[in-house]
């Protein structure tokens, strides 16, 4: 919901956001050169001599005016003529022009009306409208993506444009708000929709009728500040009646222009002081300071407003059209879709091109759209769920258990759960997972049991399809054709072979990064911002079906690097061990957030076996801060396959490594790495107990002896790997 209250008032409002931002900026200049600028007076000066100086340089002076910054002016009118000028408040004398400064005034209207009068304050009070929308609906977003406003400085992941329109508005919403309320405010009391609260001394019922008081002399003047002051206005020339008005911070009085003492006093209402604060905070008129800062703020709306588009567009892009898609209310079919990277919807098109072919009625859309109101003739419900990260709802799918837990009676619409992801990940699916055990506990009625689908599988697909056309006592053909993802050509630099020895063709194959255009820098695609740990997707010649292996380097080394095995019959490595310098392969990213080297200096400890050493060289090699880490690498025999053994002893030697422990498993007396773990047992535990995380890459065998092996060693502390990894403290990488 915040969401769309978000994107669409800022996609249709945006010119005009955009410029109230740049004229605002611009206008944020004036208060701060005029206070800087401007002739100051010395302190203890009283309004009382302030006049008598004036009045000496000026005799016809009618009024003495001083701004919130501290420019006294002086108004006069001679031989028919009116005049106005800034006085030096030491001397009385007239230094500068009082004309309005004519670029100030351009901006002033420009911002204030767009030059169309009431209609033009009209537009831009609703633009200031939109930006208070926009600033709520953005803290909210924000807030639920950093998980709480307590977080609201947490460290940010993702495509850059994403990243940048987060961090502007986290500095500046605040701003935001208050330009947004002010401005509407100030709008409010222009059309005499506020109370007017101007303080007005009463008019005095009695006076002198005499005339030639001196202001020098008046009591009233001599004890006020001139930097209280606001305006003294001299009484009309021969009209005894007339008094003198001062008007300062603390109220209004009127003074007899013959016997010099004050008639009447109204102190300045609170509510006058509300809107003059209101006034200051917005203009900056008086705390040219605040005025500066709500103006850099202000910089940030084209920004906002660029880098929104641009996550607009991308989400967009990754969203594929399903021509044919029922509205809500008339669909006997919901078909809800969780994706990260948008896969998932090309299998929701095929779902409902073939539902449609047996005569459904069957709508898409997002799972963070879900809302049993929206469909009442609904019959069943399916639902297709991707897994971010460690078990996290994927993008399309953020709110949707909170949506359901708001749910008051069971979804009475039996349900299916289809979930994706690939095998090598420790969290295979587990966000369908945890959808479906949801479901199960709001007592929602199960369509078919859950099934995956691993590495995007059509045939995986097809056969989930033969499944769900029995309970619906059809013939349900799922023919998936996967969408090609956008590969870009990479150029081989080096490679360095291993393994012929022991019969396990090895390579460490280094391309040249390709330079991400500004578009791919702002919506994370192509190679931005990879790390080592994620994954490079290889399309081999006559396969739509991708492949992946782990990054040995992130996007800082300036290539990317891969370790790969010759695997018998495997098309990928078959192609990629062909490869010789200057041949090219087309290639795609994949992030891998799960497998991150965490933020942090606590101890590391990396373990794995063969080509597993790949994304564990790329944490060494980006260890700058040189944190305590360990590399437990198990090889068959170290003279054929000790992958990266010279980068390794340079590394030991630069202080990323602190200790390498080896495993040979082809020699006299064979050594895997659980039981290298074993071996140092007692290190291991003191490690751990002192905040260590491990990351496990390799083989699910190997894996699965390092867990069995950490179960044994850490039995006498009371910790498990489950609870480690339940932590963040045990990851793994395994295929």
């Amino acid at each position: 919901m915040f969401r769309t209250i978000h994107r669409w008032p800022g996609l249709l409002a945006m010119a005009l956001l955009v410029l109230l931002g740049l004229s605002g900026a611009v206008l944020a200049v004036f208060p701060a050169a005029e206070s800087i600028n401007v002739p100051r007076a010395e302190a203890g000066l009283s309004v009382a001599e302030l006049t008598d100086r004036v009045r000496s340089q000026i005799p016809g002076v009618e009024q003495i005016k001083r701004a919130p910054s501290g420019k006294i002016t002086a108004y006069w009118f001679e031989d028919n003529v009116f005049g106005s000028a800034v006085i030096d408040p030491t001397t009385g004398a007239a230094v500068a022009s009082a004309d309005p400064n004519p670029v100030e005034r351009w901006f002033v209207n420009l911002h204030r009306s767009l030059f169309l009068g009431d209609t033009g304050r009209i537009a831009m009070a609703v633009a200031a409208a939109v930006m208070l929308v926009l600033s709520l609906s953005g803290i909210m977003l924000v807030a639920n993506r950093v998980g709480g406003l307590r977080q609201w400085f947490r460290p940010l992941r993702g495509p850059l444009a994403g990243r940048l329109h987060t961090e502007i508005t986290r500095v500046a919403v605040a701003g935001f708000l208050l330009s947004s309320a002010t401005a509407l405010w100030m709008t409010a009391s222009t059309f005499d929709m506020l109370p007017d609260g101007e303080p007005m001394a009463p008019y005095p019922t009695e006076v002198s009728g005499e005339m030639g008081a001196d202001p020098a002399t008046m009591p009233l003047l001599q004890r006020t500040a001139a930097s209280e002051l606001r305006e003294f206005t001299f009484p009309y020339a021969g009209d005894a009646t007339d008094t003198y008005t001062l008007v300062t911070d603390a109220g209004t009085g009127t003074i007899d222009r013959g016997t010099g003492e004050m008639l009447t006093w109204a102190d300045m209402s609170g509510w006058e002081r509300v809107s003059e604060t209101i006034y200051m905070l917005h203009t900056g008129q008086g705390a040219w300071v605040v005025g500066v800062v709500l103006g850099l703020m202000a910089l940030g709306i084209p920004a906002l407003a660029f880098t929104g588009v641009v996550v607009w567009i991308s989400r967009r892009r990754a969203r594929p059209r399903l021509p044919g898609n029922k509205p809500a209310a008339q669909a006997d079919t919901i078909v809800l879709v969780g994706s990260e990277s948008g896969s998932t919807w090309g299998f929701a098109r095929t779902l409902m091109e073939a539902l449609h072919g047996n005569g459904h009625s069957v709508h898409t859309a997002a799972m963070a759209n879900f809302d049993p109101s929206r469909h009442p003739k609904a019959e069943r419900l399916i639902i297709l769920a991707a897994t971010y990260g460690d078990g996290d709802a994927p993008a399309s799918a953020k709110g949707f258990l909170e949506r359901l837990d708001t749910l008051t009676d069971a979804l009475p619409l039996p349900t299916a759960v289809l979930g994706f992801g690939e095998r090598v990940f420790p969290q295979f699916c587990a966000y369908a997972r945890t959808v479906e055990s949801r479901l199960k506990e709001a007592g929602v009625p199960i369509l078919v049991p859950m099934d995956t689908v691993d590495g995007q599988s059509p045939q995986d697909f097809a056969r989930w399809g033969l499944t769900l056309g029995k309970a619906l006592d059809e013939e349900l053909s799922l023919v998936h054709v996967p969408d090609r993802p956008e590969t870009h050509a990479l150029t081989l630099v080096s490679r360095r072979d291993y393994g012929a020895e022991v019969q396990a063709p090895t390579a460490i194959l280094r391309f040249k990064a390709p330079r991400p255009t500004l578009m791919c820098r702002l919506n994370g695609t192509g190679f931005t911002r990879f790390k080592a740990g994620d994954l490079l997707g290889i399309l081999p010649e006559g396969s739509d079906l991708p492949r992946y292996y782990s990054l040995a380097s992130g996007a800082r080394d300036g290539f990317i690097e891969i370790v790969v095995k010759k695997q018998p019959g495997g098309l990928a490595s078959g192609q990629l061990m062909a490869l010789e310098p200057g041949d090219l392969v087309e290639s795609f990213l994949r992030r891998n957030p799960a497998f991150h080297l965490a933020r942090g200096k606590s101890p590391l400890i990396l373990i794995g076996a063969g080509t597993g050493i790949g994304p564990l060289a790329g944490f060494i090699r980006a260890n700058k801060a040189k944190r305590p880490v360990t590399l437990v690498f198990g090889m068959r025999d170290p003279g054929s396959d000790f992958l990266y053994q010279t980068d390794l002893e340079q590394w030991e030697t630069d202080g990323n490594l602190d200790h390498l422990v080896t495993a040979v498993s082809r020699c006299a007396k064979p050594r895997y790495v659980q039981d290298a773990l074993r071996d140092e047992a007692e290190w291991l535990v003191s490690t751990l107990q002192n905040g260590a995380r491990i990351m496990v890459c390799g083989g699910r065998e190997m894996a699965h002896g390092v867990t069995d092996a950490l179960a044994d060693i850490l039995i006498p502390t009371g910790l498990s790997p489950a609870e480690l990894k339940a932590e963040g403290r045990y990851v793994e990488d395994v295929y």
